[in-house]
Parts: structure tokens; sequence; C-alpha cells
């Protein structure tokens, strides 16, 4: 009952701010994820805003993750492999009605480079950009990076104006991507959290906007989300419930979408601190979970059960199914490690409510451990305030929906920013020597086949020391209702609402 107020409060709060809009105002959607920091690319907002369609970065992505051109038409590398001479593309007019020049590009990527905590995906390889005449720039790394254009292709190395770095210099604050960015839709109003409105930019490069407008609505609650979408209230909606998949799907209405993601839900355990420190603790977890019936029972068979960190989304990822759950064995490892009758174990569990399937599980894995002698105590929140303890290591276990091709599709980025020593999402605290060479050893293969080997070897390192355990491999969800155009993108990196339209 308390979920069905909360969810009915804020479909008065969408209501309020006005219904479907006709077709000459364009369409309203409900997206689960608000930025993090004010779109700041740092914090990862990079992605978003070229989800939103209203940034872009020089290298463009095809459905299947290949780099194509974007604002840089072609790109070589050069000389000993550590500089890659990118051109740009002519007659890119930003929304502010500046041009793109190799200037612009030069000062939008030391702005990011410069920040205290790069972005992920040109995060540690010393790289630095500088103007070849003002239609093309020069990138060096370090050392030779194989994949620097799929580097580029991250939301977060997207150039804003010169306007908005100036403006943020002066102020002390981030780039704002009002009126400043490049996309096929232009952000006229900022809401906070709340939501943003795009209008069409008709100066764009490339095909126009399929919508006049866009109004875009943050909703966290999933349940919001269906009810907004079933009132008319939005026209598109992502990250659905569960539980409304068939009558969504039912629905004549209702034009329904369900594709897989290169993403992984993981149960992540706190490696530095007790009682997860025990490898025999975090293998007794593994043991006891039943991931085939968390994928076909409990998600009603709208995910894969997750034997590895890696799923058949891409071509080195495991397809053979987990073990069934082992109680005896779990019960084994955890008097092995001196928990039992006389010293039971409880352990706190977090997660958040964005993503539906999240609080289903988190109730669902505390049935399963229960048994094995794990009393569990889950508390779903808030992302934002969970992610500061999470990084700090002050917690116990926490179910997280991780896609495993973060900011550009090769995973080395996700391999080294959340299971290095120094990764700066290394939420479960392991730190392995040998696994940081392995992953530092990408830097030098440029060979696919050479490259899914490691990735391989590495998810298996991963798998044998219970470093979490890999729950299922969930499928993305999103419905339409007056508005057609949508594309699924299962690597969740390339513009969603420039393609969506009103269908009156």
């Amino acid at each position: 009952m308390r979920s069905l107020v909360l969810a009915l409060a804020a479909l008065l709060i969408l209501a309020g701010c006005g219904t479907t809009a006709p077709a000459d105002q364009g369409v309203r959607v409900a997206l689960q994820f608000p930025p993090r920091a004010g779109y700041a690319f740092d914090a990862d907002d990079g992605g978003l805003l070229t989800k939103l369609g209203v940034a872009e970065p020089l290298v463009g992505l095809d459905p299947q993750g290949s780099a194509v051109p974007g604002l840089a038409t072609s790109w070589a590398r050069e000389g000993d492999g550590r500089t890659w001479r990118f051109v740009l593309r002519e007659g890119v007019v930003f929304h502010d009605g500046a041009r793109l020049d190799s200037g612009a590009v030069v000062t939008a990527l030391t702005s990011v480079l410069s920040r205290p905590t790069p972005p992920r995906s040109i995060a540690d390889l010393g790289m630095r950009v500088e103007a070849d005449g003002p239609g093309a720039v020069r990138v060096s790394t370090d050392a030779p990076d194989p994949v620097l254009p799929l580097r580029l292709s991250s939301g977060t190395t997207s150039v804003l104006s010169p306007a908005a770095y100036a403006a943020a210099s002066s102020s002390g604050g981030q780039p704002s991507p009002q009126d400043t960015g490049t996309g096929p839709l232009r952000m006229t109003e900022i809401r906070g959290t709340q939501g943003a409105t795009l209008l069409r930019h008709d100066g764009y490069w490339g095909p126009r906007a399929a919508s006049s407008q866009v109004t875009v609505d943050y909703v966290t609650e999933p349940q919001t989300r269906e009810l907004a979408l079933r009132s008319g209230d939005v026209g598109f909606a992502e990250g659905l419930p569960e539980t409304s998949r068939a009558s969504l799907q039912a629905d004549p209405d209702v034009t329904f979408s369900e594709y897989p993601s290169a993403r992984t839900v993981l149960l992540q355990l706190n490696g530095s601190a007790a009682p997860f420190d025990d490898v025999r603790v975090r293998r007794a977890v593994t043991a006891a979970l039943d991931r085939t019936a968390l994928a076909d029972q409990v998600l009603g068979g709208s995910a894969a059960p997750a034997a590895d960190l890696f799923g058949p989304a891409v071509p080195y990822g495991m397809t053979t199914p987990p073990p069934d759950g082992d109680v005896p064995a779990a019960q084994a490892l955890l008097a092995e490690a001196g928990y039992g009758p006389a010293n039971p174990l409880r352990v706190r569990l977090w997660t958040f409510p964005n993503r539906p399937e999240l609080p289903v599980l988190a109730s669902a894995i505390a049935a399963q451990l229960e048994p094995a002698g794990i009393a569990v105590d889950i508390t779903v929140g808030d992302y934002a305030a969970q992610e500061p303890e999470l990084l700090a290591g002050r917690y116990d276990m926490f179910i997280n929906s991780r896609s495993y091709l973060s900011d550009f599709p090769d995973p080395a980025g996700v391999l080294d920013s959340d299971y290095t020593c120094d990764g700066s999402y290394n939420i479960d605290r392991f730190c392995d020597p040998a696994f940081d060479a392995t992953v530092a050893g990408l830097g030098a293969l440029s060979d696919p086949a050479q490259r899914a080997e490691v990735f391989r070897a590495a998810a298996a390192t991963l798998t044998a020391n219970a470093v979490n355990v890999p729950l299922v491999h969930p499928q993305n969800t999103a419905a339409q209702r007056g508005v057609t155009g949508f594309t699924p993108d299962p690597l969740d990196l390339r513009p969603v609402l420039p393609t969506l339209a009103p269908t009156d």
C-alpha cells in the first residue's frame, strides 16, 4: 500500500507538469536514472547526455558497438602507436551557434582530463590532446592504446561549446550542457534531477530529430513510470516492473520492448571487512544461492542465470549455467570460518529501486541464504546516498546492476575501474597485483581474439576468488504509448531520444 501511495503521489507530480504533448509539441518520456552530479562528465553524466541526444563525442558507435564517425570523420594511428590523429567533421554547429574546430575539442578534452577524477574511459592513460590545424587533433597516451577510438566514443568525452568551459572556469563550476551541445536535440531547460526540456536542433549536421520537443522526466520508481505510461502522462518509459510485463505486452495501446543487455546483476561483497574478508564466507554465499531459480522463477524468465561476469551478449561471455544451490556445502564453509548456531551470521544487504528487479532479488536472496545460516537485513534506498558508503567500504552486501561495457564497448575499462587495486569503482575491495598486471597487459593487445582470451581469464580469476556473485544477466524493458521510433540498444551507449516521435 505504501508503494502504491508513493507511486500515485509521484504520478500526480508528473500530471501537474502536463499531459502527453500534442504532435506539434513533441513527446514526454520517463527515464529511470537522473544525472548524478548536474551533468558533470567526470561523474558519468556525459553518457546520459549522449543517450538524450544532446552531446556527442568524436567517435560514434554502430549497433554492434564498432567505432563509426562522430564529430570526427576519420582517425589513424601514427608513429610508435601512442598517437592518433582525428580529422574533424566540417560544418558542425554548437547549439549556441559556435563552430566546431580543433580548439573546441582541445578545450573540451583538456577540461575533462584535468578533473580530480577523470572518466574511467580515459583515466590513467596519460592522455594529451593538441590541435593539428583547425580541422584535426592529435591525441597521445603514455603507452600505445589499441582501443583509443573506442574510448573516445564514451559520452564522458563529449564536446561542448567553448562558452560552456569559459563560464565554468569563471564560476568554478561544471560546464553546462544547456544550449552548448552538438546533438540533434538541444537542452533548453534543466530541472535538476527532476527533468529537462529538449528542442530539435535545426542546425544539426546529421539526420534531424524526429520530434520538435522532448520533455524528460526522471522517475526513479518503476511503478510510477508504468502508471505514467498507462495514463498517457508520458509516451515512453524504460525500466518497467517485471510484474507488469505480461499486462503491458497484452495492452493494444502499448508497444512493449524486451531486449538483452550487456549487463550483470551482481551481489557485491565487501572483501575489506568481516565477514567477507574471509574467502570461505564469500564462497558460502555463492554456494547457497540458486541463480537459475532467481532467473527463471523469481524474475519469470526475464533474465538468464549468470555463471560469470560476462554473459551471452558478448562472444567471450560464459554461456553454461551456474551450479545449483548447495546449502550443505555453504553450511560447511561457514562452519570452517567459525559461523554456526553458536555464532550466527547476520549481514546487511543494500540495493536501490531504479531497476525494478533489484528489490525483488533482494528478498529472494535473503530467503535463499537463511537455510545456510545467514540472516539478512534488507535496505532499499537511494543509490546516490549509498554510493559514498559503498566506495568507502562501509557496507556488507550490495545488489548492483552493472554494464560490463560501461562507458565504451570494451570491458577493459570496467575490469580496471571495478577490480584493480586502485580502481575508482572497486566496491568489492578486491586487490590482486597479478590481476592488475593482466588488465594492464591489454594495452599491448590489438587483436580481438587475444583480448577476448584475457577477458575470459580475468572473469575466471574473479570467480575463483568469489570476489562477488554474478546473479543474472537481465533483459532491458521499454514501452511506448502514442509514440513511435524507439530502437533498442543492448549496449546502452547510443542515443535513444532523437528517433522518438508522436504517432498523432
